[in-house]
């Protein structure tokens, strides 16, 4: 999910993805120039964005590894962007090799990718849909072909929803997206925080991501992240900076005074 409208769902090298971005951020090939430019001016304006979105790829290693170990055998990944090391099929199907997953993208160059890399994973799909319009992805029939509602599910939205702006109630699609989900599923959530940085960095960032088809990026407060778990129990460490949701070492150390990603996982009662 690239966070970009889709009257065409075409490729526009010149228009910057916010996929693409992501990818570069993360050292990938995947992206063209106009995604290195707009990607720059970001790391120029807070140079922890290539630190903060690399913790998020392991953010997502780590609540796959967590929900399979409680049972999850079915995933659905909402904003996957392009493939890279650690997708949520290989650390599910690492864990459970009968893992079911479904990637939902709405950038045509990472339904390309995908398609390609899944293409021998009879297991593992990729739809084309959008965020903003929840009921395509419930009713999409290759959803209701993989997914079994009545059992737990594990949905995944990483730094995805700070590209839906208030006026489009992001709180009312994760609550779509949330009501079919079975006792004993699981919500991960990971999400752009501003910290204490200056308007002035800010408008920076949001100008290099207004060149995007996603339009603008909208950092929420910690008490606007959490509105999204309404519904679910936090499991610990509860909402925290993406490094310090259950970190392979060091103490927690979560400063929310830095801009970055919160994350949180929560248990659907």
């Amino acid at each position: 999910m690239s966070g970009e409208h889709h009257p065409e769902w075409v490729i526009d090298p010149e228009t910057p993805s916010v996929a693409r971005m992501y990818d570069y951020y993360l050292g990938g090939k995947d992206n063209f120039a106009a995604d290195r430019k707009a990607a720059d001016q970001v790391v120029a304006a807070m140079p922890n964005v290539l630190e903060f979105t690399r913790a998020n790829r392991r953010l997502l290693s780590r609540a796959v590894t967590m929900m399979a170990a409680e049972g999850i055998r079915q995933f659905i990944d909402i904003g996957s962007g392009l493939p890279t090391q650690e997708n949520v099929h290989e650390v599910a199907q690492r864990a459970a090799p009968d893992s079911r997953v479904v990637y939902v993208d709405n950038d045509p160059i990472v339904l390309t990718h995908a398609r390609a890399l899944l293409a021998d994973n009879p297991l593992t799909t990729v739809i084309q849909a959008d965020l903003r319009e929840p009921e395509d992805i419930l009713d999409h029939p290759v959803v209701k072909e993989r997914i079994d509602f009545g059992r737990p599910v594990g949905l995944l939205m990483l730094a995805i929803l700070h590209f839906v702006r208030d006026e489009e109630r992001p709180a009312g699609i994760v609550a779509r997206l949330r009501a079919p989900l079975a006792p004993g599923s699981y919500l991960a959530i990971s999400h752009g925080h501003r910290g204490a940085i200056t308007r002035d960095v800010e408008d920076q960032v949001r100008s290099a991501y207004g060149r995007t088809g996603a339009g603008d990026i909208v950092p929420r407060t910690i008490d606007e992240v959490a509105a999204f778990f309404e519904g679910t129990e936090l499991v610990g460490p509860g909402l925290v900076q993406v490094a310090d949701w259950r970190p392979d070492a060091a103490p927690l150390t979560s400063d929310l005074s830095k801009p970055g990603f919160l994350a949180g996982v929560g248990r659907v009662a």
